[in-house]
C-alpha cells in the first residue's frame, strides 16, 4: 500500500532533519512513489515552513534567531559545541512525542534542537520559559507555544523567577525534556544558576514523563546547583559516543538510557 500524504510528509521531514538535504530521486525511491508526487509533498512543506527547496530536493530551514542571539557569542559557541551530537539528541527526543500531545521544554541548546526536531509531529502543545524555543516553533501554526511569564535572563534567553515557577505550574504535560549543564548518577542533575534550577524543577514536577537531553560531556559532572536526583528521571538520551562505563551508573539507578 503506498502511503498517504500524511505519512509521506513525516517521512520526508523525518529525512531532512536527519541528514540536512535530500533529493527527490532519494525519496521518492525511499517512499515508492513518483518524482512529480515528491515535488508536490516538497512545495506543500516549505508553504508550511517546514523545509527549504532546493534545486533537486530540500534542506533544513536554518535556525531562527533574533539579531540578539546572532550577535551573542557565548550562545553561539555553545550552540556550536557538539552540535552534531545535539542534532541526534535533538532527533531521537522528537521521535518520543506522539501527536496531540503536551510537552515541557527547559533552556539550553540541546532542548532548542529538540524543538528545532518537531517538524514531523502536529498538534503539539509546547510549554517552555525559553524565547530561543518559542522562536525555532513561530512558524508552526499547527503547533500551540506557551512561554511563561518571569523575569528575562539575557545570557540564555530564558524566563525565570516566581512568575515562571506559577506559570510552568498550571500545565500538566505529558513529557518534559531536560537541558542540563551536567549530569552525574549520584550527584543528580544540575546548572550554574539557582534561577534556572527552580523553573526547571518545575517542570520536572508537572511531567508524566522525565527525559534529560545531554551529550556525553556533562556525563559524570556536577556544577552548583540542583535541579532532581537522577531518580527522579526516566530516561536519558545522550549521544552514541558515550561509553558503557560512562552510562552505566545511570542505568543502575533505573534511567533508561539511549545513545543517538
Amino acid at each position: 500500500m503506498a502511503p498517504t500524504a500524511a505519512d509521506r510528509a513525516a517521512a520526508i521531514l523525518r529525512e531532512v532533519q536527519s541528514t540536512g538535504a535530500v533529493t527527490v530521486e532519494e525519496l521518492a525511491e525511499r517512499l515508492g512513489v513518483s518524482p512529480p508526487t515528491i515535488r508536490r509533498d516538497l512545495s506543500t512543506l516549505e508553504a508550511e515552513g517546514l523545509l527549504r527547496r532546493t534545486h533537486g530536493g530540500a534542506a533544513v530551514i536554518r535556525p531562527v534567531h533574533y539579531e540578539a542571539f546572532a550577535y551573542d557569542s557565548s550562545y553561539l559557541e555553545q550552540e556550536g559545541r557538539h552540535a552534531e551530537e545535539k542534532r541526534r539528541i535533538g532527533l531521537a527526543a522528537a521521535d518520543l512525542v506522539g501527536d496531540g500531545e503536551t510537552i515541557g521544554l527547559t533552556a539550553g541548546t540541546t532542548a532548542t534542537q529538540v524543538a528545532r526536531s518537531l517538524r514531523h509531529r502536529r498538534g503539539i502543545a509546547v510549554v517552555t520559559n525559553t524565547v530561543s524555543v518559542a522562536m525555532e516553533l513561530s512558524r508552526r501554526e499547527d503547533l500551540s507555544v506557551t512561554v511563561v511569564g518571569g523575569q528575562l535572563r539575557g545570557g540564555w534567553f530564558s524566563l525565570v523567577g516566581a512568575q515562571a515557577i506559577a506559570g510552568v505550574r498550571e500545565s500538566f504535560l505529558d513529557r518534559v525534556f531536560i537541558g542540563v549543564n551536567a549530569i552525574d548518577a549520584e550527584r543528580g542533575l544540575t546548572c550554574h544558576h539557582p534561577e534556572e534550577a527552580a523553573v526547571n524543577r518545575a517542570l520536572v514536577g508537572q511531567a508524566r514523563e522525565r527525559i534529560v537531553v545531554a551529550d556525553r560531556s556533562k556525563l559524570g559532572q556536577v556544577v552548583r546547583c540542583l535541579i532532581c536526583p537522577t531518580e527522579e528521571v526516566h530516561m536519558l538520551i545522550t549521544d552514541r559516543e558515550a561509553t558503557d562505563a560512562e552510562v552505566a551508573p545511570f542505568v543502575e539507578r533505573g534511567v533508561e538510557v539511549r545513545r543517538a
